[in-house]
């Protein structure tokens, strides 16, 4: 086996796996095909788990650490809950993941990115032209032009809000990797970002949703 050293730590084997692969896209659900959900899941969800169970044997034995990259989004859905909703089972593949292998010695991480797409550009400015072109005669019928191109303006503002400071997801990923008592989770946001998920999380559903609806509205 080769031998890894990082500090004062000594590492043998394949001790560390980061599971970062990722892609994102806007659109309301009716809007995206089913091959895109198809695409989505098994790119970001059955991507990871492919790669985890390949490596997992070796895992358990070097008892190492496993880091999967989710985002806030798992909690919150703003025009791309195809993303929200792989993200969101990232998430629970993590908590039984984590569970099963900590009497192997082996820790499972997860990073939870706040909207770095300044840094990533893992999701590109949103055209309302194209998707209007891409849209069924059915959801043209619902929907018009006027709305998709509000959707893609509240879209593309927050993108252009993302951080540029992508080297603190990096920072965290690392720690996953190397800290002798790594977090079970690593929530790298801005602090209003922050407060979104702790609403989120422990407050009435519908007190969430007339937040988002209240933020969709403007």
């Amino acid at each position: 086996s080769e031998k890894y050293l990082l500090g004062h730590f000594s590492f043998i084997g394949f001790w560390g796996l980061v599971n970062n692969a990722g892609i994102s896209t806007f659109g309301e659900t009716g809007w995206l095909s089913m091959e895109k959900y198809e695409k989505f899941a098994d790119v970001n969800l059955l991507g990871s788990i492919r790669t985890t169970l390949a490596f997992l044997p070796l895992l358990r034995k070097y008892k190492g650490r496993i880091v999967f990259m989710s985002s806030i989004i798992a909690y919150v859905a703003l025009g791309n809950g195809i993303y929200s909703m792989t993200k969101a089972a990232i998430e629970k593949f993590c908590d039984a993941l984590r569970l099963e292998m900590k009497k192997f010695g082996v820790r499972v991480c997860v990073i939870q990115p706040g909207n770095y797409a300044r840094s990533t550009k893992i999701q590109p400015p949103v055209s309302a032209e194209e998707i209007w072109n891409e849209l069924g005669e059915e959801e043209k019928a619902v929907y018009n032009k006027e709305y998709v191109q509000e959707r893609a303006n509240f879209f593309n503002s927050i993108l252009s809000e993302g951080s540029t400071k992508g080297s603190e997801v990096v920072d965290a990923m690392v720690d996953a990797l190397t800290s002798p008592a790594p977090k079970a989770r690593y929530m790298v946001a801005k602090l209003k970002e922050k407060a979104l998920v702790f609403v989120c999380a422990l407050f009435p559903t519908v007190v969430m949703d007339s937040v988002l609806s209240y933020a969709l509205s403007k």
